[in-house]
């Protein structure tokens, strides 16, 4: 008889899990990581500002336009 009659828990990734655990810790990040990536692709465009060259002033008031 070789099959154990309690197997120890193991993840899908055949990892051995701790007591209480579904997934280990890298399928955990994983999906976490997977999640993000999936959530950048629906937010679509830039989250802040337009793009500009580097070392560019921000406005006209940063660079020192004066309107009088």
């Amino acid at each position: 008889m070789t099959e154990e009659i309690y197997p120890e828990p193991t993840c899908q990734c055949t990892a051995r899990l701790e007591q209480g655990q579904t997934r280990c810790r890298k399928c955990l990040a994983r999906a976490r990581w997977i999640k993000k990536q999936a959530a950048k692709r629906t937010r679509g465009g830039r989250r802040d500002e337009t793009r500009r060259p580097p070392r560019a002033p921000r406005g006209l008031a940063v660079a020192g336009v004066i309107w009088s």
